[in-house]
């Protein structure tokens, strides 16, 4: 998470603005390359040396990415009277600025509801695979593996897309292939059988498309109207809200699979896809044209620190 917080809020001060989207989509490439390949490897550095050795390699590269991100240079700090070494106040400037604002607020929003829907999917996605549509094992795990590869594809699509399409389109491109992807899983249910997991792969393939094209397209949004000086605190807050609604959404998968069923759980989880879709079809952002060139709002230049909104 720490990577996840750093790298938004570095980038703006590596990059000129006209290079942001460049810049994520790489990063991104790199990330869902690394998910991708990674467990693979780590399968087969397992079988074949042993688990000291795999734990003593995964130890060393993570060694080696903090040296890395640590020669990176230290970006501008905050004019005076920031809410630097002062957490609460942060924040509270952090929520403030980020609901106030007409294009982040339904981001943030739209974000949460996302990772809660995927993981009351994930929650029960491999008992109901191999039990209620009949997949091997073997099976569910190339499922599986087609989101890695969904997630390169997307990183790989993003810059072709994004010279195609306005940028708000290309961010609601994400939500709406969860929506396309969970409803290819409950046909899957419904017709269980030799193309239950055909379904399920091309499912898993869009979940893997989706969100890297979102990620790319709202951290470069995030990036544009977010003065520098607040970046690192706005991405952490999105970072915690989303990744906060994780552990809630598995909880609710696994007390709704022994309440009801896991079918229960599957049209729950679609429902809240649908719902992610809603809130930023219903937002200005899917009208973007171009990122914009700076604070929009009234609201987010109050929430923004003393100085920040000419940063």
């Amino acid at each position: 998470m720490a990577y996840s917080v750093a790298a938004p809020a570095l980038l703006p001060a590596l990059l000129p603005r006209e290079g942001l989207a460049a810049g994520n989509r790489v990063l991104e490439l790199a990330r869902s390359a690394a998910f991708a390949a990674g467990p693979a490897l780590g399968g087969a550095l397992l079988g074949w040396a042993g688990a000291a050795v795999a734990y003593a390699l995964a130890t060393a590269l993570a060694v080696l990415a903090a040296m890395l991100l640590a020669r990176l240079p230290e970006p501008a700090s905050g004019p005076a009277g920031s809410s630097r070494g002062a957490p609460l106040r942060a924040l509270g400037e952090a929520a403030g600025f980020v609901l106030g604002h007409p294009l982040l607020r339904p981001i943030l929003l739209t974000a949460v509801a996302f990772n809660l829907a995927w993981f009351l999917l994930m929650a029960v996605f491999v008992a109901w695979a191999l039990q209620g549509i009949g997949m091997t094992p073997a099976a569910v795990g190339l499922v599986l593996g087609l989101y890695g590869g969904g997630m390169v594809a997307g990183a790989m699509a993003a810059g072709p897309l994004g010279r195609l399409l306005p940028c708000g389109t290309l961010i609601a491109l994400g939500p709406a292939s969860a929506v396309l992807a969970s409803w290819l899983l409950l046909l899957a249910m419904a017709v269980p059988g030799a193309n239950a997991p055909a379904l399920a792969g091309t499912a898993f393939l869009l979940f893997g498309v989706g969100p890297v094209l979102w990620t790319i397209g709202t951290t470069t949004l995030r990036q544009a109207v977010t003065p520098l000086p607040m970046l690192g605190r706005v991405s952490a807050l999105v970072l915690t809200a989303t990744f906060g609604a994780r552990p809630v959404g598995a909880a609710l998968g696994a007390a709704l699979a022994a309440w009801s069923d896991v079918e229960a759980v599957l049209w729950a989880s679609a429902a809240c896809f649908a719902v992610q879709a809603l809130v930023i079809a219903l937002s200005p952002v899917p009208r973007l044209r171009r990122l914009p060139d700076a604070l929009p709002t009234k609201e987010a230049k109050k929430a923004a620190p003393e100085g920040a909104a000419s940063s």
